[in-house]
């Protein structure tokens, strides 16, 4: 009687553990997107060059994430996007997060 217990509950909670991970992960690929995006905003309304915004926000968010810079008379604007790492659940969200800086003094293009 144990054994088909057993039997039942311990795929149950190794389910649950994986749900569980997968919610973390995307957690934490959403909070490094956010990272990412800021301080490559930060870099781009200093003035600093469009590869090297690009290689601060890389270094920040999660693998293979795409950054794009777009920059106008007032600011510069920073989304970063990771696709989701998780392969159990396909239909889950990418990780996205943009940011916003007024350029700097003498850094405006």
């Amino acid at each position: 009687m144990v054994s088909a217990e057993m039997a039942l509950v311990i795929p149950s909670v190794l389910l649950v553990l994986a749900i569980c991970l997968t919610a973390l992960s995307l957690g934490v690929d959403q909070v490094r997107c956010e990272d990412a995006a800021r301080v490559a905003a930060r870099a781009a309304s200093r003035g600093e060059d469009t590869g090297l915004v690009r290689d601060a926000a890389l270094q920040r968010a999660p693998h293979g994430a795409s950054v794009s810079v777009e920059g106008d008379a007032e600011g510069v604007r920073v989304v970063v996007r990771a696709r989701a790492r998780d392969r159990l659940l396909p239909g889950l969200p990418a990780a996205e997060a943009n940011a916003r800086a007024v350029w700097e003094p003498g850094a405006a293009p």
